[in-house]
């Protein structure tokens, strides 16, 4: 074999010269063309201690795809993410109670590096672009169909009523869909599912269960201790100052809106308002699943805090914004601006509604008009109220605006 293969390859040569049609041609061609890359590569001498080795970095094999990695790194810890989220699922079912897993400082620093501000101001205005008749009833029905959106509760059902989306986020309901109770003292603000309620203790408030936040971070310092020369000795001094009477206690209570819920909120009581704190900050999610995951996610957050009295002493409501939720609008509070640039996170302004022509605030009835936002979000509800104030709730429960949330 090895000699009949030494006599093809003189035959091919012919004086020197290697013909096209043999054999030996393509090996050689193949050959040159292997030894020909590493020619190219760059190289490196490594000492092995008797010689020198050339070897080429193995970073110059191959081109790294930084998109490509950064996609399949992702699409992993999403796959991961989604694997824990389906097996507490199926531990819930099973009725037993799962601790919840707490997101570390480096992935809370990795998610609100995103721009979601950006991306909220974006998505705000594609909102609020106009869109073709024609095109209207496709959109807002696959709108519709994705979040279960019930069109017969809305004062005009007609699709192509609404120009934007930004309507068919922020329409108006008929008069008798959500009839307001007017056997209880508090009712629900808004659509949405209870996530938790309760009384504060400790001056850590629920934002699910076995996650907590701080309240004074949530709702800042108090106006008038700012100026104070020493903080508050104790931890629960804060809460002592947002209760005004003895014998009563703070109660919260939180309702998580969802995109396919009504957008606007109203009055949940009887109250006077008497100022306004807002926080610029982060646009993360607050669906169900990143409270649990997330701590102090409400203060990390976007949000305006209205703040007063009602007939038992102090009460606020805070509206929190979330990703493609930048606007957070106050009906009667036309200087207020949310996901604006000009302000920058970690501050706050303040807005006092007394002034010396109106000394007692904004007067609000149960019921009325309050404010709204661009897409689902969350309201929070923090109040005095007298000891057998009570909850007439559950959590994770669907509830709609009018509804009772307690009495005494």
């Amino acid at each position: 074999m090895a000699a009949s293969r030494g006599r093809s390859c003189v035959r091919c040569l012919r004086g020197g010269v290697l013909w096209r049609s043999s054999p030996c041609h393509y090996e050689y061609i193949a050959t040159r063309h292997f030894l020909g890359t590493f020619q190219k590569l760059p190289l490196q001498a490594c000492n092995t201690g008797a010689r020198k080795v050339h070897t080429a970095p193995i970073r110059s094999l191959f081109l790294l795809r930084p998109v490509p990695i950064l996609l399949a790194t992702g699409g992993g810890y999403a796959g991961y993410r989604q694997y824990e989220k389906h097996r507490e699922r199926k531990l819930e079912e099973l009725g037993l109670e799962i601790p919840p897993r707490l997101a570390s400082h480096w992935e809370v620093a990795l998610y609100k590096s995103v721009p979601t501000r950006l991306l909220s101001r974006a998505w705000g205005r594609l909102n609020q672009v106009e869109l073709p008749y024609w095109l209207r009833r496709p959109v807002y029905s696959l709108y519709i169909w994705t979040f279960g959106v019930n069109m017969t509760e809305a004062a005009v059902e007609d699709l192509h009523h609404y120009r934007n989306l930004s309507e068919l986020f922020r329409r108006k309901l008929k008069p008798q869909a959500r009839p307001v109770c007017g056997l209880h003292s508090v009712i629900s603000p808004s659509d949405g599912k209870i996530l938790t309620f309760g009384q504060v203790k400790n001056c850590e408030v629920e934002q699910v269960k076995g996650v907590t936040y701080s309240l004074e971070s949530f709702l800042g310092p108090r106006a008038w201790t700012e100026d104070l020369p020493f903080p508050p000795a104790s931890r629960d001094s804060f809460r002592n100052q947002l209760v005004t009477r003895e014998g009563n206690e703070l109660y919260h209570c939180v309702i998580y809106l969802a995109p396919g819920d009504y957008h606007c909120f109203h009055s949940p009581t009887d109250w006077t308002v008497s100022h306004r704190r807002h926080f610029p900050g982060s646009l993360m999610s607050v669906n169900p699943g990143m409270a649990r995951w997330i701590k102090e996610l409400f203060c990390h957050n976007e949000r305006v805090v209205l703040t007063g009295d009602w007939k038992h002493g102090f009460f606020s409501l805070t509206a929190v914004g979330a990703t493609n939720v930048g606007s957070i609008r106050i009906y009667f509070d036309g200087d207020l601006h949310t996901n604006s640039p000009r302000y920058s996170k970690g501050s706050y302004n303040d807005l006092s509604f007394v002034t010396h022509a109106n000394k007692e605030g904004v007067p609000m009835r149960k019921g009325e008009h309050l404010g709204e936002f661009n897409l689902g979000s969350t309201i929070v509800l923090i109040f005095e109220a007298p000891k057998d104030f009570n909850f007439r709730l559950k959590a994770g429960q669907k509830i709609h605006f009018g509804e009772a949330l307690g009495s005494l």
